[in-house]
């Protein structure tokens, strides 16, 4: 073993000591982004790169909104697999409700933003008809079940904002339904659009409450019940809006373990998490211990992704933690590119039989 590995090690070691314990061989899969389109269609793709756009993110390249194909192979590697009282794996959908409703933008000519549930997404999506109910099918046979992420993927505020300047790079990528890209036309990078709850100044706090309020309802009526584990999506969150999530019924937070609190004009506070903790509210945060991502681009192409999570797993274990994996629904997506999925079910289906055997 090289040093590098060594000091990884130790590094988890160190991170997983503080919080909550258990002897229980406990696995949790949390799978964030469901519900949410980032590239449109293969026909956007091919439209924005023609026109000179920088998409060489293992996201723009892959991550869509889910199909109905996508849904039902993940569902056949989950099935493959029971745990020692015969249950079946079970992973935990992070999922936003809704998606920006492109027409209606245009048609108020930027002025007011609207938004559609995932649900009317779908209807619109080739392939994706059926995903609705392949969600209540998950949920009934506990394959697959939601909790909020969010209402979009989406930063609304800031991205209203570009649109009304007139950003090109926004704009041409409205036109195609891409709400984000990562880099201008000249390869600038742009503010970060996927962060739905960070905040450029403490006004936009007022509208990120209508957002969580509108979300979690919009989340318990299509599933039938209330959220009680918010994720916030990428991370940033202020943390002023946790009182409105108690009185909404959240009572779990979802974090890093450095989470980082904008406070606007580009400043952030570092908390420091661990699983267990609790803040004023009696809100308990949940943190995770393990990272599987086959699929990423932003790692080393030949990085073991397999054998790296069960060293991840096992170190969890011996520290008494449950191993609580990451892993995004950009591994599982073949609309843009079949093989995508096809790598992340296989690497995902050999990582739990290796999960079980062990």
């Amino acid at each position: 073993m090289n040093i590098n590995n060594i000091k990884r090690d130790i590094s988890r070691y160190i991170s997983n000591i503080p919080g909550w314990r258990t002897t229980r061989k406990i696995v949790v899969i949390e799978s964030d982004d469901w519900g949410s389109v980032y590239m449109s269609t293969p026909e956007a793709y091919d439209n924005l790169k023609a026109k000179g756009f920088n998409l060489t993110t293992h996201y723009l390249n892959n991550d869509t909104l889910e199909s109905n194909e996508d849904m039902e192979m993940l569902y056949e590697v989950l099935t493959k697999h029971k745990d020692a009282t015969g249950r079946n794996v079970v992973m935990t959908g992070v999922n936003v409700v809704a998606n920006p409703d492109f027409e209606k933008i245009k048609a108020n000519g930027f002025t007011k933003y609207e938004y559609e549930l995932y649900t009317e997404t779908c209807k619109r999506y080739k392939g994706s008809d059926r995903v609705y109910e392949l969600w209540k099918e998950g949920i009934r046979k506990r394959l697959f079940v939601p909790i909020f992420h969010g209402r979009e993927h989406l930063n609304v505020q800031r991205w209203m904002r570009l649109l009304q300047a007139g950003n090109e790079t926004i704009c041409k990528a409205f036109e195609v339904g891409v709400p984000c890209v990562s880099k201008d036309l000249m390869g600038e990078r742009l503010p970060v659009l996927r962060a739905a709850f960070d905040i450029d100044t403490t006004d936009d706090i007022a509208y990120l409450k209508e957002v969580i309020s509108t979300g979690l309802d919009a989340f318990e009526k299509l599933y039938g019940y209330r959220s009680k584990y918010f994720i916030p999506t990428n991370g940033p969150f202020n943390n002023s809006l946790e009182p409105l999530l108690k009185e909404c019924g959240i009572a779990y937070i979802g974090t890093g373990k450095v989470q980082l609190e904008p406070l606007g004009n580009k400043e952030y506070k570092k908390h420091y998490k661990y699983l267990g903790k609790k803040n004023q509210y009696q809100q308990i945060f949940l943190t995770r211990n393990c990272f599987f991502e086959p699929n990423s681009w932003e790692h080393p192409r030949d990085k073991d992704w397999v054998n790296d999570c069960l060293k991840e797993i096992e170190i969890a274990f011996r520290c008494f933690k449950p191993a609580t994996i990451s892993s995004h629904r950009v591994n599982y997506t073949g609309t843009m590119h079949p093989e995508n999925r096809e790598n992340g079910l296989k690497k995902l289906d050999l990582l739990l039989g290796k999960i079980i055997k062990k």
